[in-house]
């Protein structure tokens, strides 16, 4: 049975129990960190003082690297003025904002630019994510009778977890969503600690539903890349049609337009020469516009998505 959290920690599983405990309310992927840094701490000092009993170690560890509230307190407050400080300071609260500010603002949200070039960006994670897993697990599976196919096996979900790793790096990166910096690992509790982190690969739901996730990419990312490809496309296009009036056709990946008429993936479609310029131009104006707030609601649903299934508990 774990210490309580007003007594003094007897083990280091006792000391990781109170860090989370003290932890419980905050960011999923700042408890994963915090006691991932606590843990290698800890078995550092143990390794140093051979000589003691763990009961005696995690005395000197008291004294010197505080107690479990403590180390939660200052992780608490040191993840908050680092995201503070990486947080983009020239974006206003969206309740401070006007009406026209909360439409056209988008334009200069970094956010949102993180968000489409996540979703141009999904469709190669998202095949590659997706060709790993099924080729991996495939592989580990149909081996698991001879006698590598469980080492295989065993290699296959830890290299998953390095996955959700690197993609938590570019979720956090282009979306802003906070997302773990040190790897997932159990709490141990004996001396075997490689033979419960390879237990706890099979056993943490956390595994399964990174692998989720993973396949989830694909028609995902193949979503979001058709919809900021098109959407680009046709805004750009659009956009730059008092060019086309005044120099001759301007195509962009499909869209072309020109003074007489705009033709999109093959179908003309004719106008009435200049008077349509302005209009196909404001036209251009709102697909980017609406593409942009579209490319922010994915941000937003995707990073928790992410939050749900490659951290959570």
């Amino acid at each position: 049975m774990n210490t309580p959290i007003n007594e003094a920690p007897r083990t280091m599983v006792d000391f990781l129990a109170q860090v989370s405990a003290s932890l419980r309310g905050s960011d999923p992927a700042m408890i994963q960190d915090a006691l991932f840094d606590s843990e290698e701490y800890l078995r550092a000092a143990i390794a140093d003082n051979a000589a003691l009993s763990e009961s005696e170690v995690m005395a000197v560890v008291l004294e010197e690297y505080g107690t479990p509230k403590e180390v939660a307190d200052n992780y608490r407050t040191t993840d908050a003025t680092v995201q503070a400080a990486i947080k983009p300071t020239f974006a206003a609260p969206v309740s401070q904002k006007g009406f026209f500010s909360r439409i056209f603002g988008v334009f200069v949200d970094p956010y949102a630019y993180g968000s489409l070039f996540y979703m141009l960006l999904s469709l190669w994670t998202g095949i590659f994510y997706f060709t790993y897993v099924t080729v991996g697990a495939s592989l580990s599976l149909s081996m698991i009778i001879l006698i590598i196919g469980l080492p295989l096996l065993i290699l296959f979900l830890g290299s998953v977890r390095v996955l959700s790793l690197v993609e938590g790096r570019i979720v956090e990166t282009l979306l802003g969503v906070r997302m773990p910096r040190r790897p997932m690992m159990p709490l141990q509790r004996d001396g075997n600690g490689w033979i419960e982190r390879i237990k706890n690969f099979f056993t943490d739901p956390r595994t399964w539903s990174t692998i989720l996730y993973l396949l989830l990419m694909l028609p995902l990312g193949t979503a979001y890349f058709t919809i900021a490809i098109t959407g680009l496309a046709l805004g750009l296009a659009c956009l730059l049609s008092p060019l086309a009036a005044l120099f001759g056709e301007i195509s962009v990946d499909g869209v072309s337009t020109n003074i007489s008429h705009i033709q999109i993936l093959g179908t003309e479609y004719h106008t009435a020469g200049w008077v349509m310029v302005p209009l196909v131009f404001l036209f251009g104006l709102a697909v980017l516009l609406a593409l942009m707030h579209f490319a922010r609601l994915v941000g937003r649903f995707h990073g928790s998505l992410a939050k749900n299934l490659l951290v959570k508990l």
